[in-house]
């Protein structure tokens, strides 16, 4: 069994008593090894736009301005990686980011990039994962994620009559598979996922949530897996976490985004940036019965 205390999962393993020998049972057959299907793989050779468009908006009072088309290089993709960036303009300037209620971010200095796979590449369930680093983490302010968004969600960008569901609902409910809040210090991580309490707006944040140390200037796998009607996070390929039942509170097709945020105004002493390697989606194959 497993506690939860302060967002850390403790694992306890229980000794049993001894029992007396039993007559073995028929050997049972070997179940068929679990295989995957890669449907989506990005290495970052290219900003490639049949995967991947910039997404403009300002959620979470964050102090950056998102921008677009690697502007003051918020988004390079240079030397087989991405790198997502939060950059000091040194002086304000206007922002065109708008809030979903309609509210134009204030004149800020910190540009931003931020992508999303929404209309390009979406699936439902199978296994999200990504190679990534964030170097010189604990910064204040600093706030980068990779996350999975339902893609019927209504924010911009809106190309397709069905993005009409507002978060957390499903259709857009939210999975975050990596988010580093560096007020919690450096080499750390949340993982969760967002219950959706059934309304617009409502959704709870820290009940489905595991924090985990990792050594973030250096690339870990960050991903997450159904597992029948369970949802599974792992870290290079290591379960850290494991929601009993939750797999089937996101049935709908997703996206992925990554995206480096700044949510406080503390001036920044070191670079903000997010190398992200690759990008991989995979499907799990049903084995064949004879």
């Amino acid at each position: 069994m497993a506690t939860h205390t302060g967002g850390w999962w403790i694992a306890l393993t229980v000794l049993g008593c001894h029992k007396p020998a039993v007559t073995p049972s028929p050997a049972m057959p070997t179940p068929a090894p679990v295989t995957w299907q890669v449907d989506f793989f990005d290495d970052f050779d290219r900003f490639d736009e049949a995967n991947w468009q910039d997404q403009i908006l300002w959620v979470n009072n964050e102090d950056q301005c998102y921008v677009r088309d690697n502007e003051a290089e918020t988004r390079e993709v240079s030397e087989g990686t991405l790198k997502l960036r939060v950059v000091d303009l040194g002086e304000k300037r206007p922002c065109d980011n708008v809030s979903k209620h309609g509210e134009q971010h204030p004149d800020t200095q910190y540009v931003a990039g931020r992508i999303a796979s929404k209309n390009r590449q979406e699936f439902v369930k199978g296994r999200w994962t990504a190679r990534l680093r964030v170097p010189q983490s604990g910064q204040p302010g600093m706030f980068p994620a990779w996350w999975l968004l339902g893609a019927r969600n209504d924010e911009p960008p809106v190309e397709e009559p069905d993005e009409t569901v507002c978060w957390p609902l499903t259709g857009s409910g939210e999975i975050d598979i990596f988010e580093h809040h560096s007020d919690g210090g450096a080499d750390h991580y949340a993982a969760r996922a967002i219950e959706s309490l059934g309304r617009c707006d409502g959704g709870d944040w820290q009940s489905k949530m595991l924090v985990q140390q990792a050594t973030l200037g250096e690339y870990h796998e960050y991903a997450v897996e159904w597992e029948g009607a369970d949802l599974v996070f792992r870290q290079d390929g290591v379960e850290t976490f494991r929601g009993a039942r939750l797999g089937d509170q996101f049935p709908e097709p997703l996206f992925a985004i990554l995206n480096f945020a700044k949510i406080s105004e503390a001036p920044m002493s070191q670079p903000f940036v997010m190398e992200v390697d690759w990008v991989r989606h995979e499907r799990r194959m049903v084995p064949r019965t004879e």
